[in-house]
């Protein structure tokens, strides 16, 4: 029969982050609100959270006790502390709980701007991947789907896993894709070399 045949590298690969920005306070104190949620787009300048500096969080506690009139004022009189967006991704960890202490050190929200999948390519294949060149992503997590993709960037650094040189492969999918989540486990199969509409033999026709 007439028919298309394509050659293919399997291997795997890890769903991350493009790029990975962690919101931290700019002082310590207390974490009032938080008004974003996990899978949630955000934009450039909009609010995440609100809180408290160490000063603030104490003199509202003083407040309280001396009732609601000289709370309202002070709440007024001394401003919260407003977490922006620096940039339009999407919220992939938002799990600090109003109410909770933290420091200059500590990632009140995380953000990625997009989800891409990471292969891990042997050396002996890594000269048939090229830029753009196309591939087919499969997810451990939802075996039926099949989500077409195009290699975005070849590292230039190789590493050794279980005494195998690889080097790592980024692929962005060709449509925005909901089923991806952070650290999915991934298969990836590149398409290196195709013919259409060739004389096709069965297998079991051939001896």
């Amino acid at each position: 029969t007439l028919g298309s045949i394509n050659v293919y590298i399997s291997t795997t690969g890890t769903v991350y982050p493009r790029n990975r920005l962690e919101i931290k306070p700019p002082v310590g104190g207390r974490l009032e609100s938080i008004l974003v949620k996990e899978g949630e787009n955000v934009k450039v300048g909009q609010i995440l959270a609100w809180m408290s500096s160490t000063e603030r969080a104490a003199l509202l506690d003083a407040a309280r006790g001396q009732g609601e009139e000289k709370l309202r004022y002070w709440q007024e009189a001394y401003k919260p502390i407003a977490l922006l967006a620096p940039i339009d991704g999407e919220v992939i960890v938002a799990t600090t709980q109003p109410g909770q202490t933290v420091t200059t050190s500590d990632a009140v929200v995380v953000l990625s701007d997009q989800l891409i999948v990471r292969a891990q390519v042997d050396e002996t294949d890594i000269g048939k991947i090229s830029l753009k060149q196309k591939a087919v992503i499969g997810l451990d997590a939802y075996p039926d789907i099949k989500i077409n993709a195009s290699v975005d960037h070849i590292y230039y650094e190789s590493e050794t896993i279980n005494n195998v040189t690889i080097y790592k492969v980024d692929l962005v999918p060709d449509k925005p894709c909901v089923y991806f989540r952070s650290g999915m486990n991934a298969t990836i199969d590149f398409n290196t070399e195709g013919r259409k509409d060739i004389f096709l033999v069965p297998v079991n026709a051939v001896h």
